[in-house]
């Protein structure tokens, strides 16, 4: 089994999350396109939504300096700034350079970004534990972020949110959480696409789930928990990507994890389906409740279709560590409900 391994020790020592404050109800988007017919089903009960003044490279600094923060570091020590997101602000000019600059990590550094649906945060990390783990840096920056967009009335409208969350990674000795191991798993899957210049992604309802989501999801997680000798018994908490509330849970007694053992990652029922953040954030809220010795596991999927599996033990350090920044449920707990008309207003929804 091809698991990655670092040839150092190394894992995160430091992490943060941002979320909006404000909220859309999806009642509000039932009511205006369904004529209030499926309040009976709806997916979540509101999303996270970007104020007029935020965008994925303002979230992802406000993450970055919560993980920073954590991490006890100097911004001039980060090697590197990778930004995984579905809605990078240009399509030619990268996030990386904006968030490298705004945190006073640039110039000596690389920065770059990442593009892999919802598993862009993930592979992030990969990118970051790859260049610490070779020992080419000893410091690196991923982040997951996102400002999700649904077509007005479809059904990712209801979920499409805005957050995420960001990584330091470095040695193992300054870790909360040393890395194990990691594991990915991608298939050329079309269960979720946009082309270029199309606005609002598709998706092709039949792909979703089983080939797509609990495929890629089941065989990363088996991949990788196979080849470390490890069954769901072994782990304190897991967190599995968050398109909306059925999905994870579904998958987590496929493989045999306890509702317990999602409970604190599973956010997306609150603040909706965060994208390249979802996984990642409901990894920084798994954190914020970990204890030493715990084992977590990270599986990310990304439509297209792929899913990274990562294994960590948390350190003494945590407790320390978490009070240095806002936790995420204080990002979850604090909102500002908005209707419909603002928000797609702010969002730029219409135009004329």
């Amino acid at each position: 089994m091809s698991i990655m391994i670092p040839l150092r020790e190394i894992g995160i020592v430091g992490y943060g999350a941002y979320i909006p404050r404000y909220r859309l109800a999806a009642e509000a988007i039932s009511r205006l396109w369904r004529g209030g017919q499926d309040q009976h089903i709806l997916p979540v009960r509101e999303k996270s939504v970007p104020g007029p003044d935020e965008d994925t490279v303002t979230m992802a600094v406000e993450a970055a300096q919560n993980a920073l923060r954590r991490a006890g570091l100097s911004p001039e020590v980060i090697r590197a700034v990778w930004v995984g997101s579905e809605s990078h602000p240009y399509a030619v000019k990268p996030t990386g350079t904006l968030v490298a600059q705004a945190l006073g990590i640039a110039p000596a550094t690389l920065a770059a970004d990442l593009e892999f649906a919802c598993k862009a945060g993930s592979e992030a990390m990969q990118a970051a534990i790859a260049l610490v783990g070779s020992g080419m840096a000893d410091y690196a920056l991923a982040v997951g972020m996102d400002t999700a967009q649904g077509r007005p009335g479809d059904a990712l409208e209801y979920t499409a949110a805005a957050g995420g969350a960001a990584y330091v990674i470095g040695p193992a000795e300054g870790a909360v959480a040393v890395l194990e191991a990691t594991y990915s798993y991608v298939t050329d899957t079309p269960d979720f696409f946009r082309r270029a210049h199309q606005r609002y992604p598709e998706h092709a309802n039949r792909f979703t789930g089983e080939p797509a989501y609990f495929h890629h999801i089941v065989n990363a997680a088996r991949g990788l928990m196979d080849a470390l000798g490890l069954t769901p018994a072994d782990f304190a908490g897991a967190v599995f990507h968050q398109p909306n509330l059925k999905f994870p849970r579904k998958v987590a007694r496929e493989l045999g994890f306890t509702p317990e053992q999602i409970r604190a990652g599973l956010l997306v029922g609150e603040v909706g389906n965060t994208y390249a953040g979802s996984s990642l954030l409901g990894f920084s809220a798994l954190l914020d409740e970990a204890w030493p010795g715990d084992r977590l596991l990270l599986v990310s999927f990304g439509s297209g279709a792929g899913s990274d599996a990562m294994s960590f033990i948390v350190t003494e350090r945590i407790e320390a560590a978490r009070d240095r920044a806002p936790r995420t449920h204080a990002y979850v707990t604090r909102r500002a409900p908005v209707d419909y008309a603002t928000y797609a207003r702010w969002r730029q929804k219409f135009t004329v």
